[in-house]
């Protein structure tokens, strides 16, 4: 019998770049101590906590984790990878690739940042890191992500398609709650802010 598990997932403290920001190790702004306490109190104590191993989202999930059971840092959970895009404008991007840049965002799916991967290759690892999960027998996991990340657990919970799910806002130190009952994947928030 597969253990029901509730996914909480907190999408990392602000960076403040202006640029795309995929696999560059850039900090979080943590000073907002309120905000992170007042989003420690709103999840499950008896949660396990796990984050991508980029700085901003492991030190995130260290600011919130409290007493929580911590698991290793999973490099699967990583933004997506925009490969040459990363650390460029968005203005950049579209003069740089334009046909590229805009298939990207308006039919996700296959088309491949240079030097980077597709929504479907971003998709598929962190659903390969939640099946995992789902199997350990945890009732709660707290998993400090990305944007793109989140999304992607957005649209296979939601039964939507990658264009649907991209127009979610996710919000830095948000909570996107899913269920998985052991059959099927439910909603329950998205974006929340504690």
């Amino acid at each position: 019998m597969t253990t029901p598990v509730t996914w909480w997932w907190v999408r990392h403290g602000p960076t403040h770049a202006k640029n795309m920001v995929g696999w560059r190790d850039l900090p979080a702004d943590l000073s907002d101590t309120d905000a992170l306490a007042r989003l420690s109190n709103h999840l499950p104590d008896e949660a396990a906590v796990i984050s991508s191993d980029l700085i901003r989202a492991s030190a995130t999930a260290d600011a919130i984790g409290g007493e929580r059971p911590r698991l290793p840092h999973h490099p699967d959970l990583r933004e997506f990878h925009f490969g040459d895009w990363d650390g460029l404008g968005w203005q950049e991007v579209s003069a740089r690739d334009p046909e590229l840049s805009r298939a990207f965002w308006e039919t996700p799916g296959d088309h491949v940042a240079p030097g980077g991967e597709s929504w479907n290759q971003l998709a598929a690892r962190v659903s390969g890191v939640v099946d995992g999960l789902n199997a350990a027998g945890h009732r709660h996991i707290i998993a400090v992500a990305h944007f793109g990340v989140i999304l992607t657990q957005i649209a296979r919970a939601g039964g939507m398609s990658a264009y649907d799910a991209l127009g979610h806002k996710i919000d830095n130190l948000s909570v996107t709650q899913l269920h998985w009952d052991g059959a099927a994947w439910s909603v329950e928030a998205i974006n929340h802010l504690p």
